[in-house]
């Protein structure tokens, strides 16, 4: 994985799990990759995991079962839908039409462009 600067690399391997959970490459209920086969994976300190787990815990995304490993949450998909769909609208969206405005886009421009979109996928 190629991380990118500006953002904590937990914080990159957090997403790209919670995209895995959300695409169900990593289904609810099922154990995910432990601390030392995702670090060798990734490349990255197995400490840098152990973050990332941690941060997924506290969002509740995953579970740890002592003993045997870490878990997908049953709830993780609509945990992780939520918390992006709020990002989207309070950080995102914001940006996008403050961009638009700029460059004199009017809302019906913006909703033509969102409907080709839409029609073209």
């Amino acid at each position: 994985m190629e991380f990118q600067n500006g953002k904590s690399i937990f914080l990159q391997i957090a997403d790209t799990i919670t995209d895995k959970v959300v695409s169900g490459e990593f289904p609810a209920g099922e154990k995910i990759p432990s601390v030392r086969e995702l670090a060798a994976e990734m490349g990255v300190n197995p400490n840098t995991i152990m973050r990332t787990y941690s941060e997924l815990q506290a969002m509740n995304i995953i579970e740890n079962q002592r003993g045997i490993g870490y878990f997908v949450n049953p709830e993780a998909q609509h945990i992780i839908l939520k918390s992006k769909k709020e990002d989207f609208f309070n950080k995102v969206l914001p940006e996008v039409l403050k961009q638009a405005d700029l460059l004199g886009i009017t809302s019906s421009e913006l909703k033509k462009h969102l409907d080709n979109l839409n029609s073209a996928s």
